[in-house]
């Protein structure tokens, strides 16, 4: 039997165990109480910068959010890793406080309860061999559609849908990125967190110079989309941030949402504003389902409806997003006429998305196409290019950057860490041909500053194949190629074919029995992804595979664009390669074509062939391009 005194010790000892126990919870950075087999707190008693969360892609998503009484203090979506660990992402903290961060839908027995950490500091791991060099794309996180494009005091602004939590989407916010040049792209916070009113979806920005908006003059302004699911019905309206640091940060405006559909749409999105003289007023084009509408203001804030477009125009079916409208004076005759910029999901030629145009006439109340309804027009004959939209502040040339993917695939592309791209920089003009007029596209003057050393080949008349070992090897992964094609009579095909010592192929070639320019990445590198590619209904202008070559799956495919576009006996080629990205340019971008490869290995040799009869080969350049 125990004594009084060996009793009272005893007692004297538990009640110091409890207590060194409590104080090793207050007094431990990072507490996890778990409130259930799914539900846990992460309580942050030494603050700290991030919160670093373990990402598994293959695993569901979990919410995750900061417990606070902020707006953007909202549920995210991330794919907490269960079993595997395929990379960190930050979750910024308060530090000027403790926190809680809630979890909820993560077992009980997944890694990341024990992956888990605090830091001051977040560096993301090495980049995987895909990321490009040349090309702008984050750190981590997953990005798509840039927003806001903007050119002020000497800096273009890049700001773009973002998921900062993930390298798929999700979680949508706008990125940015700066740039003196539109080659050396500066990484900043994000400039817009998706808060209670939903994701920020895509937008566009302007500098409101005589402060029109009330917020000063000079302001910058974003107009953007707030999206989210009410009651199991998506909801989608326009509002309004403002900037006074040069678009370093944002304001929203407290008036939000400042336009909402008057039939009550769900799919009503991508505001892009712009100046029209004539009616000195400003005007707002959305795309509101299976068209684009048009609203006017004179203080930014309120908008008036003034009319629609696009009901039976163009490649069908499909939902309008992304729109641009300005004009572009004809080369040669240098009469302007406007252009609107249609992005589509689906209804691209080649399956997926793509950015289609219209030309015609805008009177300040109705916008008239010089085309017949079902004719579509692409700006670029890729796979991969997709929201292009242009900058605001560039007098004197019209100049935009597109995405370079397509939703059919871009959640599973062979990125790690980092997913998505943008094209290079890119002026558009307006040019005729056959008596129509077409948009062209070709690289912003600033990207032969990327050349570094070079070669020339010698001219040749070129009547078979020949192979030119190793002749890429000294330019990596990241170079590009110019060369001019005259085929002679009976020729039926010519151009080049990039390989590897793994057996990788990508031809692109003049295939003038069709009357067309062709890319084919079947053999290009990875390709078996393309398997899980979205299945769709078949859509209208579709050139898989009834006029495509070589169709595997949506990824394994050709794309071509008509030779009609350049009707000439020389064909001049400009071909940029950056590891993950292949963009081509045809006389001086009358046709663009941009496509995603992943080559096992960088390509190394160059073959050059003529089939059918002989072509003559002249200045042939090859550049090594680099920062």
């Amino acid at each position: 039997m125990m004594s009084y005194k060996q009793l009272s010790l005893t007692l004297a000892l538990t009640t110091l165990l409890l207590l060194m126990a409590s104080c090793s919870h207050t007094t431990q950075p990072m507490y996890i109480q778990r409130t259930s087999d799914t539900t846990a707190l992460v309580q942050i008693r030494t603050p700290q910068r991030y919160l670093l969360l373990p990402i598994q892609e293959s695993q569901p998503e979990v919410l995750v959010r900061l417990i606070g009484g902020r707006p953007e203090d909202t549920a995210l979506d991330i794919h907490l890793a269960v079993d595997s660990i395929d990379y960190f992402v930050p979750l910024a903290l308060p530090m000027d406080r403790e926190s809680e961060v809630q979890i909820i839908g993560l077992g009980a027995k997944a890694i990341a309860w024990d992956s888990i950490r605090l830091s001051d500091t977040f560096t993301p791991a090495p980049a995987d061999y895909y990321r490009p060099t040349l090309h702008y794309t984050p750190p981590y996180g997953w990005m798509n559609d840039p927003n806001g494009l903007v050119y002020l005091d000497g800096r273009y602004h890049l700001y773009y849908q973002y998921n900062p939590y993930g390298a798929k989407w999700g979680n949508m916010y706008w990125g940015h990125a700066s740039s003196e040049d539109l080659l050396h792209w500066q990484t900043h916070e994000p400039a817009l967190a998706r808060d209670t009113l939903g994701h920020i979806f895509s937008g566009s920005a302007i500098i409101d110079r005589e402060g029109q908006a009330g917020f000063g003059k000079g302001a910058l302004l974003a107009f953007y989309t707030a999206h989210k699911m009410r009651q199991g019905k998506q909801w989608q309206a326009q509002c309004l941030a403002y900037s006074m640091d040069q678009g370093m940060s944002f304001t929203k405006y407290t008036g939000n949402p400042i336009l909402s559909p008057h039939d009550g749409i769900s799919d009503f999105r991508d505001p892009k504003v712009f100046w029209y003289a004539p009616n000195k007023s400003w005007y707002m084009i959305v795309s509101a389902n299976k068209e684009m509408r048009f609203y006017r203001s004179t203080d930014l804030r309120q908008w008036d409806y003034v009319s629609a477009f696009g009901d039976g125009y163009g490649a069908r079916p499909c939902q309008f997003e992304c729109p641009d409208f300005f004009e572009l004076p004809m080369e040669g005759t240098g009469v302007r006429k406007w252009v609107m910029l249609v992005n589509i999901n689906p209804g691209g030629a080649f399956g997926g998305s793509a950015t289609e145009y219209f030309v015609g006439n805008f009177d300040g109340k109705t916008f008239t196409p010089d085309t017949a309804p079902e004719v579509a027009r692409w700006l670029d004959f890729g796979k991969d290019h997709y929201a292009f939209v242009t900058f605001h502040g560039t007098p004197g040339r019209v100049l935009g950057i597109p995405w370079a993917s397509n939703w059919q695939y871009a959640n599973v592309t062979p990125f790690k860490q980092s997913r998505g791209v943008n094209g290079l920089p890119r002026e558009l003009f307006l040019f005729e041909a056959g008596g129509r007029s077409y948009v062209g596209a070709r690289p912003a003057t600033e990207v032969t500053k990327l050349r570094k050393d070079s070669i020339t080949l010698p001219e040749a008349r070129l009547s078979e194949r020949v192979r030119h070992e190793d002749l890429l090897t000294p330019y990596s992964d990241s170079f590009e190629l110019e060369l001019e094609l005259t085929p002679e009579a009976g020729v039926t095909q010519a151009g080049v074919v990039l390989t590897n010592k793994q057996g990788d192929r990508l031809p692109i070639f003049l295939d003038l029995s069709k009357g067309r320019v062709v890319m084919d990445r079947t053999q290009s590198g990875l390709i078996a992804f393309g398997e899980q590619a979205t299945p769709h209904e078949r859509e209208s202008a579709d050139w898989r595979k009834g006029d495509g070559l070589n169709y595997q799956n949506d990824f394994a495919l050709s794309t071509w664009a008509p030779l009609g576009l350049c009707a000439r006996k020389t064909y001049r080629l400009r071909l940029f390669i950056d590891r993950s990205l292949a963009e081509l340019f045809v006389e001086g971008g009358r046709i663009a074509m941009s496509n995603l490869i992943f080559p096992r290995t960088p390509y190394t040799s160059l073959e050059l062939f003529s089939e059918g009869g002989s072509t003559q080969i002249r200045g042939l350049h090859l550049y090594r391009l680099g920062l």
